[in-house]
Order: C-alpha cells, then sequence, then structure tokens
C-alpha cells in the first residue's frame, strides 16, 4: 500500500488523487484524517504507525521554522524503517532553490533520506504556479510584485502531483533518482498581459515593509521566505529549465501562465473592498 502524508493539503490531496485514479492501492495520513485516511502527527513521534504501508510519499511538512520541519521529517523516517516501508518518495526543492531561505530544511532532509537505509527517490518540485499567482499584489487594475522582469520556471501543482504519483505507483525504477522538476519560464508582466491589467515593479525594501507589516497575517518564519522568492525570481536563479518532468509525465506540462493568471484572478478584491500592497499569499 501507498500511504502520502499531509493528505488533507493541497499537494498531498491531489497526489492522493491522482494515485487513486490509476487505481493504485493509496491512502492518506494527516493530523487531521477525514475517512479512510491514518491519522499521523509528525509532532507526537511515538504514535506514527506506517504498519503495512509499502511506498511512502513524504510531503514536506515545511510550514514551520527549519528545526521543527527537519525534526518531523526525521520521525517520521525512522518509524518508515522502524515498520518496514520499502520505499520513500521525498517532494523537495528544485536544485536551483538554494538560494531560497526555506531550502535547507529540505536538503537537510534529503540528506536524512540518502541515509536511512531504505529506497528512496527525491522529486525536486520548482515552485507552484499557483504561488506565483497569489503572491501578485492588486492595487485597484494594477498587479505589483518585486519579481521585475526576473522569470520563475514555475510548474502547476497538478503536474507535480501526478508525476508523484506515477513515481509512487513503480518506485523501483526511480530507485536512487533526484529529479528537478521545473516548469517553463513566466513572468509577472506576461500574467499581468493574460489578465488584461498592468504591472507595476516594486523594490525589495519595499516589498519587505509590507511583508513586515503588523497586519500582514504572516507568521514570524514567513517574511524572510517570502522576500527570497522574490530575490530570487528577480535576479533570475530560478528560470532554469529541465527535461524531467515531461520525461515522467511522457507528456506535455499544464500551462503555467494560465495557471498563475487563475491563482492571480481569484485574489483580485471586489471595488469596493481593494487592500492595496496586501503582501500575503493566499495560494501555497
Amino acid at each position: 500500500m501507498i500511504l502520502v502524508t499531509g493528505a488533507n493539503g493541497n499537494l498531498g490531496a491531489a497526489t492522493l488523487t491522482a494515485l487513486h485514479a490509476r487505481g493504485a492501492l493509496a491512502t492518506g495520513g494527516s493530523r487531521t484524517p477525514t475517512d479512510g485516511m491514518r491519522r499521523l502527527d509528525f509532532d507526537a513521534p511515538s504514535g506514527i504507525d506506517l504498519t503495512g504501508v509499502s511506498t511512502l510519499v513524504l510531503v514536506s511538512a515545511g510550514y514551520a521554522e527549519d528545526d521543527q520541519v527537519v525534526g518531523r521529517h526525521a520521525a517520521v523516517l525512522d518509524a518508515a524503517v522502524q515498520d518496514g516501508v520499502r520505499h520513500v518518495v521525498y517532494t523537495s526543492l528544485t536544485g536551483a532553490g538554494d538560494h531560497l531561505a526555506f531550502a535547507l530544511a529540505h536538503r537537510a532532509t534529503e540528506r536524512l533520506v540518502r541515509t536511512c537505509g531504505l529506497p528512496w527517490t527525491i522529486l525536486r518540485n520548482g515552485l507552484y504556479a499557483e504561488l506565483f499567482g497569489g503572491l501578485l499584489m492588486w492595487a485597484d487594475d494594477v498587479v505589483e510584485s518585486a519579481f521585475g522582469d526576473g522569470a520563475l520556471a514555475a510548474v502547476a501543482r497538478a503536474d507535480l502531483a501526478e508525476a508523484a504519483a506515477i513515481v509512487a505507483a513503480d518506485p523501483a525504477p526511480h530507485g536512487g533518482r533526484a529529479y528537478d522538476l521545473v516548469g517553463t519560464p513566466i513572468t509577472a508582466a506576461r500574467v499581468a498581459d493574460q489578465l488584461g491589467v498592468p504591472h507595476r515593479s516594486i523594490g525589495l525594501g519595499e516589498y519587505r515593509r509590507r511583508l513586515l507589516d503588523e497586519g500582514s497575517g504572516l507568521l514570524p518564519f514567513q517574511p524572510p521566505m517570502l522576500a527570497s522568492i522574490a530575490t530570487s525570481v528577480r535576479h533570475r536563479f530560478l528560470d532554469g529549465t529541465c527535461s524531467d518532468l515531461v520525461d515522467i509525465l511522457g507528456r506535455p506540462l499544464r500551462d503555467p501562465l494560465t495557471t498563475a493568471a487563475a491563482a492571480a484572478a481569484a485574489t483580485r478584491p471586489a471595488p469596493d473592498r481593494t487592500p492595496a500592497g496586501d503582501a500575503r499569499p493566499t495560494t501555497a
């Protein structure tokens, strides 16, 4: 049986759906499980039960500080070894993402995965097109960003979920492999064109000020993460392409520009409720 962690999250849920669509015997794990899922709380290691699981899809539990994230991943890998899991598939971060503030937890986890003693596959996921669109900020009928004219090799979350499902359904051919799963480069200006509105670039200092504003609703670890995305895109560290994702899927990728534009459109405020300069991401 295949088990997908974080199965109530966006990527985990999509991966589980993709597995079921392929006819795979799969279930999900979550600290708040729905019917048919297992309860998995990575912050309570003694209760992690992976008995009967042949392939574990470890979706990064990245919504926390690095020490907590790595500790969670170490706990579930320990349980995987103890309970006889035969293959671990970890959803990591694109190799170009080492400049990002959240890269360390991924690279530390990759080290744990490689040394845990189990067969493994690492899926180095590019940043979501949904995230890119969700980070654009509406100011009346203009979208603003700190991305400048830099591009992101964005990828639709559904493509990453399908790739994870393909690998998990037949992991042996992918053993000991680390894939870089990125998409087609898009810019904030092109997303704005797709929406039929102008794009206005703001500086990184102004962006950071908005992120640190008391009304942003962000947790302490989030502003550095978001600022690192902005500067990495702006200075063109995340626009490289690779064929790994197309090779796994065996088809062309979904259009990241359309996906990003839809995410941005979903955050557009109603005319009388325009929070100009809102820096909060609404899609992760």
